[in-house]
């Protein structure tokens, strides 16, 4: 085994959900091929510069493109968490933030212009900010830092707008009958999500909160008198757990792939995320 491949373990996990084909010529093994996709995203390299051991990198690529669109990723990041839940090894105060990936100039040539084209979103998640054209990582992650949810955005797009979205994509089937598990007990984030809506919708749900007040708000409260209400609650000992997610942000960012995008579309972006989340699940269990 090579450096940045998929030990077996790790192997056992996704290899029930990968496609298999009934006729054809025989093919590269799923392995082989899941190795190369790995050390690609691993080490930032272009998918012409695959060492040929993977097979031929037109193969690799071809495969990574339809597991994308098939969301196979995905599936095998829920099975883990599911696996893992059900041991009660997930606990459920979960985390928000976000982090701004740089895109290539390889990135950038997307065929914009043409408008959206089946899953891809017009902007394919890039947006221009004072770096250049950025993509924004939205994530939720659990008390031990692996993520349960992932949300791309372009790069100039605030956090408290897509704090909604983030935590309705956390899903965690069960493995019996019921319903997956989608509503957190606790969310624990930065100022940059302290908005009342945010703050109501959570409310709703029957969700605590950990948020800090910004000094305006609280200003406007005050100057309100009555009227403004009580401060939010705001539990100080709870909120030292933030540093949970930047932890995790950087262990994903140790994916030279992640931390730098280089995909053209946000599918595959989003799918080798998935893929590098799925890791750091399958070398935590």
């Amino acid at each position: 085994m090579h450096r940045h491949e998929l030990t077996d373990l790790e192997w056992e996990l996704p290899a029930p959900l990968i496609p298999s084909a009934a006729t054809g010529r025989p093919r590269v093994a799923d392995r082989q091929v899941i190795n190369g996709m790995v050390y690609k995203i691993r080490t930032g390299v272009s998918w012409r510069d695959l060492p040929e051991r993977y097979g031929p990198w037109k193969t690799v690529y071809t495969r990574f493109r339809r597991y994308a669109l098939d969301r196979v990723f995905t599936r095998a990041l829920q099975q883990v968490q599911t696996s893992a839940d059900a041991v009660g090894d997930i606990d459920w105060p979960v985390q928000i933030d976000s982090t701004i990936v740089r895109a290539h100039q390889h990135a950038a040539d997307t065929g914009r212009k043409g408008g959206s084209t089946g899953r891809e979103p017009d902007d394919h998640a890039l947006g221009r900010s004072r770096g250049g054209l950025t993509t924004k990582i939205h994530l939720a992650c659990d008390s031990r830092g692996r993520p349960l949810a992932i949300l791309l955005t372009p790069g100039q797009r605030h956090d408290s707008v897509c704090a909604r979205p983030l935590l309705e994509r956390i899903r965690v089937p069960r493995t019996g009958p019921g319903r997956p598990r989608c509503r957190p007990d606790q969310v624990i984030a930065d100022k940059a999500y302290s908005s009342r809506g945010f703050r109501a919708y959570l409310r709703r749900r029957g969700i605590a909160l950990t948020i800090p007040e910004k000094t305006d708000q609280k200003h406007h409260r005050r100057n309100r008198g009555r009227r403004g209400g009580r401060p939010p609650a705001f539990d100080r000992q709870a909120y030292r757990q933030r540093n949970v997610v930047e932890r995790c942000f950087n262990r994903l960012k140790g994916f030279h792939g992640i931390a730098t995008r280089y995909e053209k579309t946000a599918t595959s972006y989003e799918a080798a995320v998935t893929l590098a989340s799925f890791l750091l699940w399958a070398r935590s269990v």
